[in-house]
């Protein structure tokens, strides 16, 4: 693309006065839509530089003339020739006694021109649009119902083409409901069953229920009603990455320290590599081998034993000199020990536990330690069976992949359908129950009332 000085610009536009944008074109060698762009150009900057229209019949010299004549006389100003610093002083004055003031847009001739915004309308209204159109035709219709009159034609246009087979969809069927109103009423329903989770959180959560939402939105529709984004801290320790590649292959160990009305109370969590699934979790009154001992051992007896365990230097996990009890219960058990020396060797137990002090002990008011106990238990089942963990796609919960059910869940989530329950066991009322059973047993008729069997006389 050829650049042009301002002489040049200059000498096509003079030409361009004298014998016509064309003719300057061919003489020039210069493109005829670049000179009358110039020209153009031109011609704004000229009415942009051009005084007000008080200035541009008398000049600035005589209005500044007539100012000083009318100060000497007593006269006040007029709106247009007041200056701005006048125009505030009489409205500071007159805020005292009351009367009304001149506001800029009365004391400077520019006019300033409102915004259009475009309405959207409800498949009601545009049906009754097309039928008051059909009666007095759409020009009059818009004018009473306050509707571009081609707005109503291309609402008649494609109600027609519905009507013949040609169209999918017809402007005056559906809904009148809100779509923004219920996308934001979901999105506040969801956030406010747990305060704890952030925009993308929500999303993700949203998103498994089959409910497409980007995280801009969920954002927006957050801060509107009171949420403040947290200021977090990124420390950097090393940079590799490591995953386990099967269930309790490995388990991570930590504690979370606590204070519930004033006593400290340490929390310590179990949580599978693989799947960020929660094995184990307890309260305790202190970092004692007693209290892992017996979390480790339930979480063995209710999933299995892992293959590794992984946690902090800690009095409670190791022993620096000798071997500790806790050590000593892994050897028995033929489980490695991994001890971090640095915490973000440990980082996804230090995530979790910064995850739960946010969404559980930041959000809600314990009591006694007792209610503590059951809110955490109650936290740990929404973790591993439904909340999304980013780790796992944003859609999957920890569950999906400990049990080895997310091949089924992701095929839900992409045929429209909720995931939830998803290879769960059938809830008791949901069972069949044989309460009453007749039978024959070697030749013998046999009663069970609920499962038990009922001795019957032995006819000889």
């Amino acid at each position: 693309m050829k650049r042009y000085t301002p002489s040049e610009r200059e000498q096509a536009l003079v030409r361009a006065s004298e014998m016509g944008p064309a003719a300057t074109s061919k003489e020039l060698s210069i493109p005829i839509s670049t000179i009358t762009h110039w020209q153009r150009l031109s011609r704004d900057n000229k009415k942009a530089a051009a005084p007000a229209p008080v200035a541009a019949e008398a000049g600035p010299e005589v209005v500044e003339k007539k100012r000083v004549a009318d100060r000497k006389a007593g006269e006040p100003p007029t709106a247009s020739e007041a200056s701005p610093e006048v125009v505030e002083k009489k409205r500071m004055a007159n805020r005292k006694t009351g009367e009304p003031t001149p506001t800029t847009s009365e004391a400077s001739p520019e006019v300033v021109k409102k915004k259009r915004v475009a309405k959207v309308y409800t498949p009601s209204q545009r049906k009754e649009a097309i039928e008051l159109a059909a009666r007095i035709g759409p020009a009059a219709a818009g004018r009473e119902l306050g509707i571009s009159r081609f707005s109503i034609y291309d609402w008649q246009r494609r109600t027609a083409l519905h009507a013949e087979g040609k169209a999918s969809t017809s402007p005056v069927v559906g809904s009148d409901e809100d779509k923004a109103a219920a996308r934001d009423h979901l999105i506040l329903g969801e956030w406010r069953s747990h305060p704890g989770l952030g925009p993308s959180q929500v999303r993700n959560q949203l998103r498994r229920q089959g409910r497409k939402v980007s995280i801009h939105t969920v954002r927006c529709v957050l801060e509107e009603n009171g949420y403040v984004t947290p200021k977090v801290r990124h420390q950097t320790g090393h940079d590799r990455r490591y995953e386990a590649v099967r269930p309790n292959q490995l388990v991570h160990l930590d504690f979370l320290h606590r204070h519930i009305n004033k006593q400290m109370i340490y929390t310590l969590l179990l949580l599978d590599d693989w799947s960020r699934f929660i094995v184990g979790g307890a309260m305790w009154d202190g970092e004692r081998v007693a209290a892992v001992e017996e979390t480790f051992m339930e979480a063995v007896n209710r999933h299995g034993k892992p293959e590794k365990a992984m946690s902090d230097g800690g009095s409670a996990f190791y022993a620096w000199k000798g071997v500790g009890q806790f050590t000593r219960l892994l050897e028995e058990l033929e489980v490695d020990q991994i001890i971090a020396k640095i915490p973000q060797v440990n980082g996804k137990l230090e995530v979790l536990n910064a995850n739960i002090q946010k969404e559980l002990f930041d959000q809600q008011r314990f009591f006694d330690l007792g209610e503590a106990q059951r809110r955490l238990l109650a936290w740990i089942d929404f973790y591993n069976f439904r909340r999304t963990h980013h780790a796992l796609g944003g859609v999957l919960v920890p569950a999906d992949r400990y049990f080895g059910r997310a091949d089924k869940v992701l095929a839900c989530i992409e045929a429209g359908g909720c995931p939830d329950g998803i290879g769960e066991p059938t809830p008791t009322g949901d069972r069949h129950l044989d309460l009453f059973r007749i039978c024959s047993h070697r030749g013998q008729v046999e009663l069970h009332l609920l499962g038990h069997r009922i001795p019957l006389p032995i006819v000889k």
